[in-house]
């Protein structure tokens, strides 16, 4: 893996851990469905029109459109739907918890559809890494046994599997179309239930367009959604999905990170120990990844 990649890497996973304080920041303004379908549709209306403005080949034949419509509705449709709302029902610790088995399942996905190969000793790295995020979490679980749980588990489990799902999807595709269109067009296609549910179940009236709701939506949409989504198809073009997908393990960490630097939050030597389990997993599958492409080139 190169040290682009991986600092595309590295960059999509630390916007995608910025998007957590973004998305509380900006709830105290607007209902939920509301809020996430005006992240969707900027960020798609952003990625479809630099495309256009570059003259990229546009996305042909159904089987490109289909597959993007799967990913539209796992990524932006479900995940969006289970990241706002899930907040309001689990503590913090056990939604990391939850939402980090995502590599584990993307993992066997890609193994069973795309034909990836992973040795044990990467097998034995996402394990490592999701003890890490276990123990990273492990303060906050207490706290995780509150009215609602159930219904906030749910909603977290939909966004794992539904972003899941699209990240196979979208590796599918990787290299067969034109990264900005894909994108734009998949967060188009997964607004539109998100709208419609938002039409029916809320009032778009309530937004209050104060300076903090504004420049959440922005962040949200232009970097936790536009470029992030660019730079993580711009990876699987280029790497194994389950090379790629372990460094999800990252944004708890960039997470706590972001809290201690402008929340105050202090990191506890216990989530310290999890943060070195964490790296240790993810070179751990990195190693054996590159293992396997050494043998595979022999």
């Amino acid at each position: 893996m190169s040290p682009t990649t991986i600092t595309k890497i590295v960059l999509a996973m630390l916007l995608w851990a910025a998007c957590f304080p973004l998305i509380t920041a900006g709830l105290q303004y607007s209902p939920h469905l509301t809020f996430a379908t005006l992240r969707a549709i900027l960020a798609a209306a952003t990625l479809v029109f630099v495309a256009v403005w570059l003259q990229r080949p546009f996305p042909r034949g159904w089987r490109t459109w289909v597959t993007l419509g799967v990913v539209g509705l796992g990524a932006t449709s479900l995940g969006f739907l289970g990241m706002f709302h899930a907040a309001e029902f689990v503590s913090p610790g056990l939604a990391t918890v939850i939402a980090n088995a995502q590599p584990l399942l993307a993992t066997m996905l890609g193994v069973a559809w795309l034909g990836e190969r992973l040795a044990r000793v990467g097998w034995g790295g996402l394990l490592i890494g999701f003890a890490g995020i276990l123990v990273i979490a492990l303060p906050q679980l207490g706290d995780g046994a509150r009215d609602g749980t159930a219904i906030g588990f749910a909603y977290i489990v939909l966004a794992a599997v539904g972003v899941t799902v699209s990240n196979v999807a979208i590796k599918s595709i990787a290299g067969q179309v034109d990264g900005l269109f894909a994108m734009g067009f998949q967060m188009l296609i997964g607004s539109v239930p998100l709208a419609v549910a938002a039409l029916l179940l809320e009032d778009q009236t309530a937004i209050q367009w104060t300076s903090v709701f504004v420049m959440s939506l922005l962040g949200l949409a232009l970097f936790g959604s536009a470029l992030v989504y660019w730079l993580w198809f711009s990876v699987l073009e280029e790497v194994e999905l389950n090379r790629a997908i372990v460094f999800s393990f990252l944004v708890p960490i960039f997470g706590l990170t972001i809290g201690a630097l402008f929340f105050g939050e202090r990191l506890s030597a216990v989530q310290f120990s999890g943060i070195v389990l964490v790296i240790a997993g993810i070179v751990l599958v990195n190693l054996s990844g590159r293992t396997q492409s050494q043998k595979s080139g022999a």
